[in-house]
């Protein structure tokens, strides 16, 4: 439902309550008749504003709109051209070699170490799972200010994936 046929209904019915006032009510009755007169005329005023744009008027007549244009079609024309085509050579690929690497182990295979505590592995100086089996839990978890308690827990699973690979 559109809303400036709303905003009309509702001026209808200020309307409607304007005249019951004025027919009924003998004090204040001005008040009244002009309060919700203005209430009403504001409904209409709102009502307009919030009507649909770009809504074709109505017409009895509709008449088609002409037809586009026509255009001349050109005539063809004979073109003598001698083009030589290019020779075309074709190398077949060959194959790209594939060197296969053992699996590495980094600091992310360590259970309880994410992407984020990896890059603060790194900046202290431990770039491998090497280097992590090999420091002390204490110093670790002074200078990432932590629990020795997680560093000693990594420090464990370094060992562990160590004596696997």
């Amino acid at each position: 439902m559109r809303l400036d046929y709303v905003l009309y209904a509702l001026a209808i019915i200020c309307f409607i309550v304007t005249g019951a006032v004025a027919a009924y009510v003998v004090a204040q009755r001005e008040l009244w008749i002009v309060t919700t007169a203005v209430i009403g005329l504001a409904f209409i005023g709102i009502g307009y504003t919030q009507r649909p744009r770009g809504m074709p008027e109505k017409t009895m007549a509709v008449s088609p709109p002409p037809p586009p244009p026509t255009l001349p079609t050109p005539k063809p024309t004979e073109i003598k051209t001698e083009t030589k085509m290019p020779e075309i050579k074709v190398e077949t690929p060959t194959a790209p070699t594939v060197q296969i690497k053992p699996p590495s182990v980094g600091l992310l295979d360590v259970k309880g170490i994410k992407d984020k505590r990896a890059l603060q592995l790194k900046a202290i100086g431990i770039n491998s799972v090497e280097e992590l089996a090999k420091a002390s839990p204490k110093e670790l978890a002074a200078k990432l200010k932590i629990a020795p308690y997680f560093t000693g827990k990594w420090i464990e699973s370094a060992k562990e994936i160590l004596k696997k690979s």
